[in-house]
């Protein structure tokens, strides 16, 4: 499916960071480990930003 089709799929580039700082807070918290929010909320809004990003790239380019 062509993502220029719909550019709202294209947001979907930020779910990876989403999951990925989840994970890295899941499993310091249930294993009993320290948990490093810093770095948990920055991978958090990096998937946000990353969403954002490439939905605005992609619903601005030219559908030639």
């Amino acid at each position: 499916m062509d993502p220029l089709r719909h550019p709202r799929q294209a947001a979907l580039v930020g779910i990876i960071f989403v999951v990925i700082g989840i994970v890295f807070w899941a499993l310091p918290t249930y294993g009993g480990w320290h948990v490093d929010y810093a770095g948990v909320t920055m991978l958090l809004l990096l998937g946000v930003a990353m969403a954002i990003m490439a939905w605005a790239l992609v619903a601005g380019s030219p559908n030639e």
